[in-house]
């Protein structure tokens, strides 16, 4: 498998790499994302070039995302929790129910379709963008979060959600918070720590689920490509807390046009990979 690497290409992606991983440090701080939506494409086009198997392409992809964001959501979280931001209340009460969706997932993530995938998502988080852009109060649901049987459910969803895709589970979570009336500056600081909730369970998972396959790429455990994690986290802790003096430096509507702007062409992006 070694001699069957090309050299030349996978120099000029480790470039690539590094550049998607200060975006992704930046976006982590700046929308409280894990910055999966950036790296999976890069991921999946690094080691494709690197002549993995399509039969462990988007898996390697989504499970080497995962265990980038689990520092990268760390430091952010700090960061917003040095400001006093985040909704720590809700995180507690999510402390069991996010990582349940993200094992189960895990477990279940080699029988679905990541094309089926990518389309649904992407349906979702265009939704979400239209309500940023159009900032239309009365799309709010309520002035609070609703009661904790439903709020647990939704933790639920959004970890197995964000397990199957390889994300922190912010782009989620902002919109049900602000759809509960909680103000984006608050969601955004939440959702760092969600990151963290979903990405270290599911890291874990992804190599569990994928140990020992004969597909895999070199340098792996399980699906997570250790060479794609040493050439990304050091650019992603780098970068992170830049996007989180630039989100408290915004106002609210200026963050929801940001937001809104990144969700459609994340979702563009989705779209185009799986038709």
């Amino acid at each position: 498998m070694l001699a069957s690497i090309d050299w030349a290409n996978l120099a000029a992606m480790a470039g690539a790499l590094a550049m998607a991983g200060a975006l992704a440090g930046v976006l982590a701080g700046l929308f409280g994302i894990g910055g999966g939506a950036v790296l999976v494409p890069v991921l999946v086009e690094f080691l494709r070039l690197q002549g993995v198997s399509s039969e462990v392409l988007t898996h390697t992809a989504i499970g080497t995302s995962l265990a980038i964001i689990v520092p990268t959501s760390i430091r952010s979280f700090r960061s917003h929790l040095a400001r006093g931001a985040p909704d720590t209340n809700l995180l507690r009460r999510w402390a069991i129910w996010v990582p349940l969706g993200v094992i189960i997932a895990s477990l279940l993530v080699a029988d679905i379709s990541g094309d089926v995938l990518k389309i649904i998502f992407g349906v979702v988080i265009i939704i979400v963008a239209v309500k940023m852009l159009a900032n239309q109060k009365d799309w709010s649901l309520s002035s609070d979060l609703p009661r904790p049987a439903v709020t647990n459910g939704v933790g639920f969803g959004i970890g197995a959600i964000s397990a199957l895709m390889g994300i922190g589970g912010g782009n989620l979570n902002n919109m049900f918070m602000t759809s509960f009336g909680r103000p984006i500056h608050q969601a955004v600081a939440t959702s760092a720590g969600l990151g963290m909730l979903i990405a270290i369970p599911g890291v874990l998972g992804y190599m569990w689920a994928g140990w020992g396959h004969p597909a895999l790429p070199p340098f792996s455990l399980g699906y997570v490509s250790l060479l794609a994690v040493v050439l990304i986290m050091p650019m992603s802790l780098l970068f992170a807390p830049l996007g989180v003096r630039m989100a408290h430096r915004l106002s609210k509507r200026q963050m929801e046009i940001a937001f809104g702007l990144f969700l459609i062409a994340v979702a563009l992006r989705m779209f185009w990979t799986a038709l």
